[in-house]
């Protein structure tokens, strides 16, 4: 079966104290299932992945896997700075029940096709899982241009997918899509959502985005495959003010809109960036009162936007 549709990346909801809460992940995984999603993805950038130990990152994969009970397929998170610390990730995801291991191309490897191809080479060799290689502009990842990638998976038989990531996204899905040809089943778009249409035009699987728009996002990937296209782009426009501020706030604003919709009762993130002040609060919740009409699962709770 080829993955398609939307597949929010959750985030690691923690307590006030800053320590994870499993009971809160619980609540986001039924609030992505409860709006539709057609998979999820966990742990990425988005999850605040880098602040996890080994540790809490094992255990949130176990309890994913043993909540969601095959209701929808989740792509399991196992980049690393090494081959052998990936595929550990990607065993762990495998147990869990992953149907697939999405892999960073390294930015400490760079623009270099031999040595990233080596790198997924060695991953692939002995992973119970096919790979999805994240193509994540710098530093965080490589980015790698389309000719890179598909050096990489013509190599590689065992990467099936590629998010791409790196500006300007379509035109990059474009010509991916054209390097790699039969050599894998496809292409996701990610960046937050906020090139979708656009990536769908050009022919993506489907969008990555983060979870607290989920509902929107599902309604809008399936009129567009549905033939409705001008309900998919009035959704997208609908949403955009809203994923422009995302850009900037990343998980806060992520942690601030599911406490808004009931699902969390903590906004405490680890995770480095810009946090929002109580105008950004503000703006954020005059943004939601707008899209609270869209919200058909988890509607808008009547609460101000400060911290809690």
């Amino acid at each position: 079966m080829i993955l398609r549709g939307a597949f929010p990346v959750l985030p690691t909801p923690f307590d006030s104290e800053g320590a994870v809460d499993p009971q809160a992940f619980d609540r986001i995984i039924d609030f992505a299932v409860t709006c539709g999603a057609q998979g999820c993805v966990y742990p990425g950038v988005a999850s605040e992945v880098d602040t996890l130990s080994d540790d809490e990152r094992e255990a949130q994969v176990a309890r994913l896997g043993a909540r969601l009970a095959g209701r929808i397929p989740f792509v399991v998170g196992a980049s690393a700075p090494t081959p052998e610390a990936v595929l550990n990730h990607i065993r762990i995801g495998a147990a869990a029940g992953a149907a697939v291991a999405m892999v960073i191309a390294p930015g400490s490897i760079g623009r270099d096709a031999a040595a990233q191809t080596a790198f997924f080479a060695a991953i692939a060799k002995d992973s119970p899982l096919p790979i999805m290689l994240q193509n994540q502009p710098v530093p965080i990842g490589a980015g790698l241009s389309a000719e890179m990638v598909a050096e990489i998976a013509a190599a590689v038989p065992n990467l099936r997918y590629v998010k791409e990531e790196t500006l300007p996204c379509g035109q990059n899905l474009t010509l991916i899509r054209a390097a790699c040809g039969d050599a894998i089943d496809g292409v996701f778009g990610g960046a937050g959502g906020r090139y979708i249409t656009d990536e769908l035009a050009r022919g993506s699987l489907g969008t990555m985005p983060a979870v607290e728009f989920t509902d929107l996002h599902v309604r809008l990937f399936n009129a567009w495959q549905d033939g409705d296209i001008s309900e998919s782009r009035r959704l997208f426009m609908v949403a955009l003010p809203a994923l422009n501020l995302q850009a900037v706030f990343r998980m806060h604003m992520t942690k601030h809109t599911l406490m808004r919709r009931g699902v969390l009762g903590s906004v405490h993130v680890r995770g480095k960036g810009p946090a929002m002040d109580a105008e950004d609060r503000r703006e954020l919740d005059t943004l939601l009162s707008l899209l609270s009409d869209e919200f058909q699962t988890c509607p808008l709770n009547d609460v101000d936007g400060g911290e809690r």
